[in-house]
């Protein structure tokens, strides 16, 4: 599915829907806050409002959800099957895994120096009790037979009906296999499949007129159930951990121009929209299609981009990784609990393997956390401190998930000699957001 010509009016048209679309989900982003914040000051009952407005925000993220399956099947199939060579796979698979280990170590690693330099749960410290309840939070850890059930479905019809993404991808990578060994008699499929998912980036772009619509929902909705009073309550531990999210941008970033120089810059302009949406709603998932496609303008082959990107929403959330290691020790250090350096290290060598766990399961950060605090005796009560303040950290989460995966598609496409630099007919005849 590498892009296709249409007509060279769509040069100056691209750019400008592009810029389009950002501009107004920042200027709905904007107007979510004040109305929150207005709503919050004068409704008696803003609980209402708000819970009217997740209904937009629930319907926006629905739609999105249902591209993904079928966006995710049709261009990985097509890439591999296109790929020809399981030994190829194999390798591109291995490269993607290996930068993916880096990047997590160092998004744990980094969370874990910040809460120990700065200490923000030392505040608390004496003020909580020492039980209570855990806000009914699913806390045990993942094991094997949880991986492997995640890890491979049994049947692909359940898999895609619960937008298991993991799993499409295990049965995308046999079913592209097997249409490159049939060869010739599989190509009416292939190109049928490849049809699909030229119409489900049409389809995506429909959906996408609606997302400042949705940011104006979540955003104003939040704000007025919550207040502004909430940012001053808990403002500390979320500068302290919005300047590690900055930090580990930085560290991404500095990664990515090793490899790519200065196109790293272009790469992020490119994917500026799908960053501001995922930070807008606080879903990774609902930039994965204007990401795709913004990997593939900046030159990204199809064939990586739609096989490293779903991966990388399985085995890359960066920023969720760097919240699990700096939510768990400040929860243990408002409890006064002190914890070794051998016992931090366990601790980030279980959220390593637990956070793999966490694609698709709603609020998941704070169910590994939860049950990583339950590994080393730390009361579970803790999380209701987060509770408050979580919607707000998962912006920055959410964010930080899509750059990471972006530049990590980025690279792999790099070492496989697939990263092109676009022409003008190139921008011509890329699918518009």
């Amino acid at each position: 599915m590498d892009i296709k010509n249409h007509t060279d009016h769509a040069v100056d048209a691209a750019p400008e829907k592009k810029s389009r679309l950002t501009t107004y989900i920042l200027v709905a982003l904007a107007l979510g806050i004040l109305a929150g914040y207005l709503l919050n000051m004068s409704m008696e009952t803003p609980a209402k409002y708000s819970d009217t407005m997740s209904l937009i925000t629930t319907l926006f993220l629905r739609l999105i959800k249902m591209i993904i399956a079928p966006l995710v099947f049709s261009t990985l199939v097509v890439g591999i099957a296109r790929m020809g060579d399981a030994g190829e796979v194999g390798r591109i698979g291995l490269k993607t895994l290996g930068w993916f280990f880096i990047a997590s170590v160092m998004s744990l690693a980094l969370g874990l120096v910040l809460v120990n330099i700065f200490r923000p749960g030392d505040a608390l410290t004496g003020t909580l009790a020492a039980t209570g309840p855990a806000a009914n939070l699913a806390t045990s850890s993942l094991t094997l037979k949880d991986f492997i059930t995640h890890l491979v479905p049994s049947s692909i019809v359940d898999g895609m009906a619960k937008n298991e993404i993991l799993q499409i991808v295990v049965f995308s990578l046999f079913f592209g296999l097997a249409a490159a060994a049939v060869g010739k008699k599989a190509d009416p499929l292939i190109e049928s499949i490849d049809g699909i998912a030229h119409i489900m980036l049409k389809v995506t772009h429909y959906v996408m007129q609606f997302a400042p619509v949705a940011v104006f929902a979540a955003v104003s909705g939040i704000i007025a159930k919550e207040g502004l009073g909430v940012l001053k309550t808990y403002g500390v531990f979320m500068a302290e951990f919005y300047l590690g999210i900055a930090i580990l941008w930085g560290l991404l970033i500095a990664a990515g121009f090793i490899f790519l120089g200065k196109r790293i810059f272009d790469l992020l302009t490119e994917v500026r929209g799908p960053t501001l949406l995922a930070f807008s709603t606080a879903s990774s998932e609902a930039a994965f299609p204007k990401t795709l496609e913004g990997l593939e303008r900046f030159g990204v082959r199809n064939r990586i981009a739609a096989f490293v990107l779903p991966i990388g929403y399985s085995f890359n959330l960066d920023g969720s990784m760097m919240y699990c290691t700096f939510a768990a020790v400040f929860i243990a250090q408002a409890y006064g609990i002190e914890l070794s350096l051998g016992t931090q290290m366990t601790m980030m060598a279980v959220l390593m393997l637990t956070s793999k766990g966490m694609a698709g399961v709603p609020r998941a950060s704070l169910v590994v956390i939860a049950a990583t605090l339950s590994q080393f005796n730390i009361p579970e009560a803790g999380l209701v401190l987060l509770l408050s303040i979580d919607h707000f950290l998962d912006m920055a989460r959410s964010a930080t998930n899509v750059i990471g995966n972006s530049i990590a598609t980025a690279v792999v496409a790099k070492w496989e000699g697939e990263l092109t630099t676009p022409t003008k007919k190139d921008l011509a005849t890329a699918p518009l957001p």
